[in-house]
């Protein structure tokens, strides 16, 4: 990558064309991560009946998973910033086709376990891999296009997983569907290696040896986070990553006990139930593609967070405290996913904002690490809600958890304000 075509990135004359089939590889990526992230939870009714596992036992695995990822994902944006995104993103890719190939072969339920681990290690690299190669490579006022890009290859990985697992399981086997997922991660790894020049980045270096007249990052954000773990003492880090927590626990609860809540509540059929999280995470999807459009102009993102998650939380104390005609259920769903889905480019971008130059895997894998802490600590939570039949109690809860979203965007605009990194919000803002 020559010098130009840095210095172009950075001040929005990259070629549309270039920059597109950035979003576009990157996104597959990020689509491959989202769907090994369901490659087990498909197939528990087949797995439970081959290895005589209860269901508690077939959840542990992916409490393994998320487990490994919340602590790979911090570690790998160290080894991003030193190595640079492209080897790591491989690596991950990898992990994740050995990992399915390996549960398509398990003979027992150590050996799910075991490989539970192996996909968690290759699925915690995207995070800080994705958004190193989007903030360093893609012009400016593109970038809220390539966030809500993202944002949609994900959900559609979500998506894609049961949509593909479940037939080939019924069709032929669950393991023959697990060793189709492992053939799928390794014909995207090929695709990009096809296209590695694509994905190549300069490692940042300190501003007093930036070689060929790359241009440093501001001063005073060389002085906040040049070592290695400077960037943990910007309060906007810990913001942000408090903010995906949160983020975090809305999903799972979407994901996993929003809809049985409603169907207790408003006497939903079975059937309409199963399809409120795809109608949820497609409408997400939507909501995504104009919230790119909206995050035109970086400084207003917080209110966008405030915007969607606000009505989202509106759509979540309905369905809590009205009666509805079993119908309306699916149709409340995708619209809170729409509202959601619009403040996700914003979310990503208070992220960005908070983000030293030199050190945005680090950042981007710590914070993003809430999402898998999260993911954990939800279940604890909501699980026994359910579990006393306080049905109204998990909706309700999950408005709150939106509202907390909102307070806490305006928090991480807040504490990046504060005299202790000035300098750094001010050159975050000049970058965009």
């Amino acid at each position: 990558m020559t010098t130009s075509s840095i210095r172009g990135s950075r001040v929005g004359t990259t070629p549309l064309r270039q920059d597109a089939s950035l979003i576009g590889l990157v996104g597959i990526a990020h689509l491959t991560s989202h769907f090994s992230q369901l490659l087990l939870a498909p197939l528990f009714p087949w797995l439970k009946v081959e290895f005589n596992a209860s269901y508690a036992e077939l959840g542990f695995l992916m409490t393994v998973f998320f487990v490994v990822s919340c602590a790979v994902q911090a570690a790998a944006g160290f080894v991003v910033d030193r190595i640079g995104p492209r080897p790591v993103m491989f690596a991950g890719l990898a992990l994740l086709g050995l990992a399915a190939f390996g549960f398509a072969a398990s003979a027992s339920y150590a050996m799910l376990a075991g490989f539970s681990v192996l996909a968690g290690l290759g699925n915690g690299v995207f995070h800080p891999v994705n958004y190193t190669l989007l903030n360093r490579k893609i012009s400016p006022a593109r970038l809220g296009h390539a966030y809500s890009i993202h944002g949609i290859t994900g959900s559609l990985g979500w998506a894609l997983a049961p949509a593909m697992l479940v037939p080939l399981a019924l069709a032929f086997s669950w393991r023959v569907a697990l060793v189709c997922a492992g053939a799928l991660a390794f014909a995207v790894l090929l695709l990009l290696l096809t296209k590695r020049d694509r994905l190549s980045l300069r490692v940042a270096v300190p501003a007093n040896s930036a070689p060929g007249g790359l241009a440093p990052a501001s001063s005073a954000a060389q002085a906040t986070a040049s070592g290695n773990f400077d960037f943990l003492r910007i309060p906007a880090v810990w913001m942000c990553f408090a903010f995906f927590f949160c983020y975090a626990i809305v999903l799972s609860v979407v994901q996993a006990f929003a809809p049985e809540a409603a169907r207790q509540l408003h006497d939903v059929p079975l059937a309409l139930v199963a399809s409120c999280v795809s109608i949820y995470m497609l409408c997400s999807a939507g909501g995504m593609l104009m919230g790119g459009f909206l995050i035109a102009n970086p400084a207003r993102c917080e209110r966008i967070v405030a915007l969607g998650f606000g009505v989202a939380a509106c759509i979540a104390l309905l369905l809590a405290l009205g009666t509805y005609a079993a119908w309306v259920v699916p149709v409340l769903f995708g619209a809170m996913g729409f509202a959601s889905g619009i403040a996700g480019p914003s979310r990503d971008m208070l992220v960005k904002r908070s983000t030293p130059e030199n050190a945005s895997g680090r950042v981007y894998g710590v914070v993003y690490a809430g999402l898998d802490i999260g993911q954990a600590v939800s279940p604890l939570i909501f699980g026994l809600l359910m579990d006393k039949g306080q049905f109204q109690s998990v909706l309700i809860g999950l408005a709150m958890m939106q509202g907390v979203l909102i307070a806490s965007a305006f928090n991480v605009r807040r504490v990046r304000r504060t005299a202790h990194v000035p300098a750094l919000a001010a050159g975050a803002v000049a970058r965009q």
